[in-house]
């Protein structure tokens, strides 16, 4: 069951960025060169915690120093050359909206590749 994306709030009723453990977490040690995969669930995969939860929160946690590049519905890649070009992937992104069915795709070029971890919080 996908745990509710809920910041905690202080006696005044400000935001006190505090959430619940997740009970939806994924890790992986994304190797060098290699496209590693993550496929958002529904249901059956994260449980639910209401009727037709589709779109979640994942928030993604890199390795200390590591350069872990990521994509959605395509492969990640490394930019290439010294100007600017349209890409597809983020480097080490905080956090990103996901649906149901979405695939996120990680590279890094790290030659000891990079450890991740993605918490996944339904959006109601």
């Amino acid at each position: 069951m996908a745990t509710k994306f809920a910041l905690s709030r202080d006696i005044n009723g400000y935001n006190g960025f505090g959430l619940q453990f997740s009970d939806t977490k994924y890790s992986a040690t994304v190797a060098q060169s290699t496209d590693t995969t993550l496929t958002i669930g529904g249901a059956g995969a994260m449980g639910s915690i209401a009727n037709n939860v589709n779109k979640y929160i994942a928030i993604f946690n890199f390795e200390p120093g590591s350069q872990v590049w990521v994509a959605k519905d395509a492969t990640a890649a490394v930019p290439v050359g010294g100007s600017f070009a349209s890409t597809n992937s983020e480097m080490n992104p905080a956090a990103r909206e996901v649906e149901v069915g979405d695939v996120l795709h990680f590279f890094t070029p790290d030659s000891g590749g990079a450890a991740v971890s993605v918490v996944i919080y339904a959006l109601l």
